[in-house]
């Protein structure tokens, strides 16, 4: 298989650049984007031995990814197998201390330079890739493919930028999907994508995200939670990006004077991002609580900003209805399935293309509030606070939907049982 000029071009520059990394780590740790403790790992160093026997090695970008295989995961530990998990973010590597299983080893993704990724490699000797979703880098492809390594694209998906993106370069993005043995696609419209761009077996599987147990909650935490919070109405919002968090303000303060002790719950989609929000709502003379301070919200307390890691599951089962963010802006929405699964109301803006299927589903049943603009998010907010009897209704609606849906970890696993089987047969690897 003949290389494109481009990837060739791309190895050359990325070789070159390796002496330059080191000041891209810095920047990278000033920033918070890395972990001091084990920057090593993006080079290609590993920071643990490598298991005996054979080793499926499976990478997600970042908690959203890692999210959706954590059913999957816990399936291929269950058989025996040893598991390496790659991910490219500090908050994924805290999502993988608290939530994989006992045994199974993390690692940050090298970055894609050539040198890199052959010593990560050449340490790892993984039998079987899996990458989620498309998360896909030239450098860590083509040494896998190098050495024989079986890939497969799990949960493959292809938004329509990316498509229109990949579509300026065909020859590099079917050289570089040509790479994989499968691609199991979430979709039938990221399969579409997919073959057009010349990935040679494609399957479609299913939404591994519609798999996935509703987020977990601690007892104590909810509890405590519920005291504080007591009868007070509520509005929640889940996943906002900058430009959303204002528009959930400017609801607070308009809906405020009509019900009396009105307290807004906003998580956002970075929590890093939480003293930035809280700056703007006390511009707007709210009184703030922070979660990631230990607090917990007071009587006085107008907004309270969820910014820890892993709590989601908190946020649904104490909103009776919830924004999810990425959907005002456009920026593709972001997961409605948490949600959904625990039975809140899920309202969403008019930007979902990266769930479209599963949005326009719940949509079509009843079973989420779609939204068009800011001043339609504040009318809605407004109607659900006066008529909380409907609230229950369109989250059953909504579980509902997002119930039905699933089967795509079955269809997975069953895709994935000829290479399974023949690791498990094969005793001779390191």
């Amino acid at each position: 298989m003949s290389e494109p000029l481009g990837l060739r071009i791309y190895r050359l520059l990325t070789s070159a650049a390796e002496p330059l990394s080191g000041l891209l780590f810095a920047q990278r740790l000033k920033r918070g984007r890395e972990n001091p403790e084990r920057v090593n790992e993006r080079r290609g160093i590993a920071s643990v031995a490598r298991p005996l026997g054979p080793l499926v090695w499976l990478h997600g970008a970042s908690v959203g990814e890692l999210t959706s295989v954590l059913p999957l995961i816990s399936h291929l530990h269950a058989r025996g197998l040893s598991l390496l998990v790659t991910s490219g973010t500090v908050t994924s590597s805290q999502l993988a201390e608290q939530r994989l299983p006992d045994g199974v080893i993390h690692q940050f993704v090298p970055f894609d330079v050539p040198a890199y990724a052959r010593r990560f490699l050449e340490h790892w000797k993984p039998q079987l890739a899996l990458f989620v979703e498309s998360d896909l880098w030239p450098n860590l492809l083509q040494e896998t493919a190098a050495r024989g390594v079986p890939m497969v694209l799990v949960n493959a998906r292809l938004s329509e930028r990316s498509f229109r993106r990949w579509q300026r370069f065909p020859n590099i993005i079917a050289h570089m999907l040509r790479r994989f043995a499968l691609a199991l696609a979430r979709t039938s419209l990221d399969a579409e994508r997919l073959s057009a761009l010349r990935a040679e077996r494609v399957v479609i599987t299913g939404d591994l995200k519609l798999d996935v147990p509703a987020p977990p909650a601690d007892a104590d935490a909810l509890a405590e939670l519920k005291q504080a919070i007591g009868e007070r109405p509520l509005l929640a919002a889940s996943s906002t990006h900058s430009g959303e968090d204002e528009q959930v303000l400017f609801a607070h303060c308009e809906l405020r004077g009509a019900h009396p002790g009105l307290l807004t719950i906003i998580a956002p989609r970075h929590p890093e991002r939480g003293p930035q929000i809280a700056d703007v709502a006390r511009s707007m003379g709210c009184a703030v609580s922070l979660r990631s301070q230990g607090t917990l919200p007071a009587a006085e307390t107008d907004v309270y900003i969820a910014d820890t890691l892993g709590e989601l599951g908190l946020l649904y089962r104490l909103a009776p209805f919830v924004f999810i963010g990425g959907s005002l802006i456009r920026h593709g929405g972001q997961n409605p399935i948490e949600a959904a699964k625990l039975g809140a109301c899920v309202l969403h803006g008019p930007h979902v293309w990266n769930f479209a299927e599963t949005y326009a589903a719940l949509d079509m049943a009843n079973g989420a509030v779609p939204i068009d603009d800011a001043q339609a998010l504040r009318a809605r907010f407004a109607e659900l606070l006066a008529n909380p009897q409907r609230v229950p209704e369109i989250g059953r609606a909504g579980k509902g939907i997002v119930d039905a849906l699933g089967g795509g970890l079955d269809r997975t696993l069953a895709a994935l049982e000829p290479y399974l089987a023949r690791l498990q047969q094969d005793r001779t690897y390191a």
